[in-house]
C-alpha cells in the first residue's frame, strides 16, 4: 500500500515492507525497508535540507530522528522531477507507525517550509490472525 500526502506542490509517496530475511522473531528483531518518492509539482526547484521522523513502535513508545538530509545527501529537486531513496527501521515489536516532516527550501524564494510525510503502518505479516 502507498502512502501519499502533498504539501505546496511536493508530493510524498512512501511504501513499506517487512524485511523477513534480515528479521529475528525470536530475537524481537523487525527490519522493514520503506520506499520514498519525493516528487516537485510546483513550478520552483526546491532542496530537501532536513528530515524529522516519529517512530512508535508497537507498545506506543515514541523515537524522534532527526538530522540533515537523506541518505547522506540534500538533493535539489526540479519542477517536475523527483527524488527516490530507500531506507531502513528496525523495531523490537511486530508493528508499529512512521510519520513525519522533510524541511525544504524553495531556491527563487530562499524560504523552506516542511512537507508532510504521511503516517505508514510497519506491521510483520503474522502479526495479526
Amino acid at each position: 500500500m502507498i502512502e501519499t500526502a502533498t504539501t505546496h506542490g511536493i508530493q510524498v509517496e512512501v511504501e513499506c515492507r517487512f524485511v523477513s530475511e534480515q528479521s529475528d522473531i525470536s530475537q524481537n528483531r523487525y527490519l522493514f525497508a520503506y520506499l520514498i518518492r519525493i516528487s516537485n509539482t510546483s513550478q520552483n526547484r526546491v532542496q530537501l535540507l532536513n528530515r524529522m521522523w516519529k517512530i512508535t513502535d508497537g507498545l506506543g513508545r515514541i523515537e524522534t530522528v532527526e538530522g540533515p538530509g537523506v541518505v547522506g545527501q540534500q538533493p535539489w529537486i526540479e519542477p517536475g522531477d523527483f527524488f527516490e531513496y530507500e531506507s531502513f527501521c528496525p523495531l523490537t515489536t511486530p508493528t508499529g507507525t512512521m510519520s513525519g516532516s522533510y524541511e525544504m527550501s524553495w531556491e527563487a524564494q530562499n524560504k523552506s517550509f516542511q512537507a508532510e510525510i504521511p503516517q505508514f503502518f510497519l506491521v510483520e505479516p503474522g502479526s495479526f490472525h
